[in-house]
């Protein structure tokens, strides 16, 4: 199952260094992480500063509209 970024993002990139699979693309004004590549790894939720990344089936219940834009973002 992939993690999800949601629109509380700051993009300070911190996530981006940490991925190990490259999963994690940079979009107008958040990143986004490519389900496809995702390992659920868990390793960029322990340094995104704004608590911003779920694993797909935790994602806040008034989030739930960032996994069809994350996956629409890689379509």
């Amino acid at each position: 199952m992939a993690h999800v970024i949601i629109n509380t993002c700051t993009k300070d990139a911190l996530c981006v260094s940490e991925c190990p699979v490259d999963a994690i693309q940079e979009g107008d004004k958040q990143y986004f992480i490519n389900p496809d590549d995702c390992i659920d790894c868990g390793a960029c939720t322990s340094v995104c500063p704004s608590n911003s990344i779920f694993p797909e089936d935790e994602v806040p219940a008034e989030n739930k509209n960032a996994i069809e834009e994350n996956a629409k973002h890689f379509q």
